[in-house]
């Protein structure tokens, strides 16, 4: 089975590439020098020799905060035009049996809230939401017409050696001392190791579907300060009342996003987000792997 893999050469594609080699002949478009197919989606459409069976579509863009219009815009040229760009080489070599694409749970606009399942409005407001959503409705009318069987992955935060965004802040902040834990890190966060997508692949490569992607157990941000100072034998971080917090995020307020804490912040970081997988596990004999379990920092 020949598999085309778009974003093979950024973090989800380096840690689940190796794994997806087992299983199918591997052709990559991207920006890397190592890719078969050196080509920004965004901007044009490539020109594709042989037709593949699967393709798994995980280029994007992500972890980056817009400042400008010009900023927002990229990530509907990435994450929307990006995709319907690839959906038109597609058509030109052959359509493939199976078209899966790597979305969010951000499509939910949630910024707090438990146990959300994929029946949840579509509420994203950010330009990476919107983006992802937009993406999501194109290839379900475009699979369609196609006759080509669709899976959307919605992951939670990811994590795996060297993560970017959040965690990789966390990480980052642990490493050199900066970070600080609020009222006891008690809230939780739905989170997913990185070699479950890899498992998801043939799964829904056969079936299809919109799935939430996460850990059955939902760690909270202690449990995984205290996961990650172990394994740099650190001592764990000061944690600091929360109406001193609150204060701190009042000022920033008057920095805007600038501001290493604001109102935003503090609300994502006091409040639990969590996702249900419950419809992954039934529908896809899925199990995830145990997060505090299995991931190492590198």
């Amino acid at each position: 089975m020949k598999l085309l893999f778009t974003g093979a050469s950024g973090f989800l594609g380096n840690n689940i590439r190796p794994f997806l080699e087992k299983t199918y002949d591997i052709v990559t478009i991207g920006l890397s020098p190592q890719d078969n197919y050196i080509v920004d989606l965004s901007k044009e459409v490539p020109e594709l020799h042989d037709r593949c069976n699967v393709v798994l579509h995980a280029a994007g863009k992500a972890h980056f905060i817009p400042k400008t219009t010009l900023e927002e815009q990229i990530f509907f040229d990435v994450n929307l035009q990006g995709t319907k760009n690839l959906c038109s080489a597609l058509e030109k070599v052959g359509t493939p049996i199976s078209f899966i694409f790597i979305s969010t749970v951000a499509v939910y606009g949630c910024d707090y809230g438990e146990n959300i399942t994929e029946e949840h409005p579509l509420n994203g407001t950010t330009p990476y939401a919107m983006s992802k959503y937009l993406a999501e409705e194109y290839l379900q009318k475009w699979c369609y017409e196609h006759n080509v069987v669709l899976g959307i992955i919605r992951p939670s935060l990811i994590v795996g050696p060297n993560p970017p965004g959040n965690l990789g802040a966390m990480i980052n902040g642990i490493r050199s001392g900066r970070y600080f834990s609020i009222a006891g890190s008690k809230a939780r966060k739905s989170v997913l190791m990185v070699q479950d997508i890899a498992n998801l692949v043939p799964l829904l490569a056969e079936r299809g579907g919109i799935y939430n992607v996460c850990d059955s157990y939902q760690p909270t941000f202690r449990e995984l300060e205290i996961l990650i100072c172990q394994q740099m034998n650190k001592s764990l971080p000061l944690s600091i009342p929360y109406w001193l917090a609150k204060g701190m995020a009042l000022l920033g307020d008057c920095f805007g996003k600038k501001a290493p804490i604001n109102s935003l912040k503090l609300g994502k970081i006091t409040k639990s987000l969590t996702f249900s997988n419950d419809k992954a596990k039934c529908e896809l004999g899925w199990e995830p792997m145990n997060v505090l379990e299995n991931f190492k920092i590198q």
